[in-house]
């Protein structure tokens, strides 16, 4: 049944987006595939060899929950609240309210830009940022736009919110050779995950957006910049106060 599932996601969304997507591909495959589907539906059988990469969506899920049996990997519970609350914060504030795309998100972004005149904020989800790092490329183009939100969508169809989240804080990188957390953790404070007190998770959590800008063990005035953002925007969602945020920007993380 989920097979079914993943072929008719893979259909809707290369009849959506075929026209565009082509345009990305070599002539011949291109040449290929409509010569094989001309009055057919395009199906996992009348894909051409050139096109096998296009079938990883069907082991998504595999291949996740493989990498979720490591023995380094950290479950959900064993990561303090404070550290779900302030990357979630910082990156994504709606995660828990909206599915791989968040509308009001892409909104603020693109007014946010257009007043500062440049591209300050991006109107990408934790789960649309985790396919993008898990299955895809850093480029700026269409296509990987659209292969990104296929990702997502397939992410939010085999994975609870907890998960996503769990699988986020496993694999985003957080500079000086850091990807996920339990590196992270041992990296800048020589301590497993479950003893990250509030200020050092507030710290951690402003890195993935610029690791090396924001690395307390590259710039320490920088990094303190950052977490006091990262705390703002705890303060504006409502999950600590303003004393409490004074009070964590304060506290020694070394």
């Amino acid at each position: 049944m989920k097979k079914l599932l993943l072929a008719a996601v893979l259909l809707l969304a290369l009849a959506a987006g075929w026209s565009s997507y082509k345009e990305h591909l070599p002539p011949e495959v291109v040449k290929n595939i409509e010569q094989q589907t001309a009055g057919k539906s395009l199906g996992k059988d009348l894909l051409p060899e050139d096109t096998k990469g296009l079938l990883r969506i069907f082991n998504v899920e595999k291949e996740i929950r493989a990498k979720m049996s490591n023995p380094n990997w950290v479950k959900i519970k064993d990561i303090p609240l404070s550290m779900q609350q302030a990357i979630i914060s910082v990156e994504d504030s709606r995660f828990y309210q909206h599915g791989t795309f968040d509308i009001n998100g892409i909104l603020r972004a693109i007014l946010v830009n257009i007043q500062a005149g440049e591209v300050v904020e991006g109107g990408s989800t934790i789960t649309q940022q985790l396919a993008k790092n898990l299955f895809l490329t850093q480029e700026q183009t269409a296509a990987r736009k659209f292969k990104e939100g296929i990702y997502g969508i397939l992410l939010e169809s085999n994975f609870s919110k907890e998960e996503i989240l769990e699988i986020y804080l496993n694999t985003i990188y957080f500079g000086s050779g850091a990807y996920g957390i339990k590196a992270a953790a041992a990296t800048y404070f020589q301590i497993t995950p479950d003893k990250l007190t509030m200020a050092q998770s507030t710290m951690l959590a402003g890195l993935p957006a610029a690791p090396s800008a924001y690395s307390p063990l590259v710039n320490m005035t920088v990094a303190k910049k950052r977490q006091a953002a990262v705390l703002e925007t705890m303060v504006k969602n409502g999950f600590i106060g303003p004393q409490a945020a004074k009070d964590i920007l304060n506290e020694q993380i070394f």
